[in-house]
């Protein structure tokens, strides 16, 4: 009697190469939107803050950085569940939209919490208030830290949903 040996997409290693192989996708689609989002967030904070480049005029929230911090990462937040949503995790989502989208905004106003930690920290703790100290701390430190944990919690609470096509 002579033995077949399973193929390579069955068993426990097809199993184990499928779940990398799809998480290996969300990561990269995660890492884009992210990119994005943060290109987003960081442009519309500078503005905020700063004003326009060489344009010599502080930004229209130049004198309330936390709440600059804050307005731009809610538009970017809403551009990030959208991609997100229809790209990212498409093949995760739920049915119940609002559900989702209040799930999705919950996790990012913790990551939101992350970031403006490390500012507020950076600003009125370590007396650091340079267009440079502001962006290393909120949009460097603040935003990997936040990053690692949106992901883990899209991909654990929000996006878990019954797999629409």
């Amino acid at each position: 009697m002579t033995r077949t040996r399973p193929r390579s997409d069955t068993g426990l290693l097809g199993r184990i190469r499928r779940a990398y192989d799809l998480l290996a996708r969300e990561v990269a689609k995660f890492g884009t939107i992210g990119l994005l989002a943060f290109i987003l967030d960081t442009s519309l904070y500078n503005y905020f803050v700063f004003g326009l480049p060489g344009g010599g005029v502080d930004g229209p929230l130049h004198d309330i950085p936390l709440r600059a911090k804050i307005l731009a990462t809610a538009i970017a937040t809403v551009f990030s569940w959208l991609g997100n949503r229809y790209w990212t995790f498409r093949h995760r989502r739920r049915a119940a939209v609002t559900h989702e989208f209040v799930l999705f905004v919950w996790f990012n106003i913790l990551g939101l919490g992350i970031a403006v930690a490390c500012l507020g920290f950076s600003r009125y703790v370590l007396g650091l208030d340079s267009q440079l100290a502001d962006n290393i701390s909120a949009n460097g430190v603040g935003l990997v830290l936040g990053t690692l944990f949106r992901f883990w919690a899209y991909r654990t609470h929000v996006f878990k949903g019954d797999a629409l096509a």
